[in-house]
């Protein structure tokens, strides 16, 4: 599995934190940024992630700001990504069994580093169910190709 990961200025450390965990999972990652604690726009992020993620670059990416709010708002503008806010760890399995979230997005100022690690282990090992969900993640598919 290879995974994209990318953060605003606030999110550095979190997502640093990520990173070593990959290390630790054996998990090949690409990091696209932010590498600055100056103020960087989080769409910018959020749509390089994203674009790799559809383009089948990576299998997955991993997006962190503040609240998580906004990089999941610009990452799911994106045909193709399903991008799930995940502050528990609960969500962060579901949202691969019956969603098949192909985008995860985390808060900095939400969370706390060992949580995240949690949410994004279990997110990573956790793999999509089908069956009975795959009617619904067909219907947003669907929906994506309207004009």
């Amino acid at each position: 599995m290879k995974v994209a990961i990318a953060s605003d200025h606030t999110a550095l450390p979190m997502k640093e934190e990520i990173k070593q965990l990959f290390e630790e999972l054996g998990i090949e990652y690409v990091d696209l940024g932010a590498d600055t604690e100056e103020r960087v726009d989080y769409p910018d992020y959020a749509l390089a992630v994203s674009e790799k993620v559809v383009a089948g670059e990576v299998d997955r990416g991993v997006v962190i700001c503040g609240t998580g709010i906004g990089m999941s708002i610009m990452a799911n503008k994106v045909k193709g990504i399903r991008c799930a806010l995940a502050h528990d760890v609960f969500s962060a399995k579901f949202t691969r069994l019956h969603n098949n979230s192909n985008v995860l997005a985390l808060g900095q100022r939400v969370i706390g580093h060992g949580l995240a690690r949690e949410i994004v282990q279990v997110w990573l090992e956790t793999e999509y169910e089908g069956g009975r969900h795959e009617r619904r993640v067909v219907k947003i598919a669907e929906y994506e190709t309207k004009e």
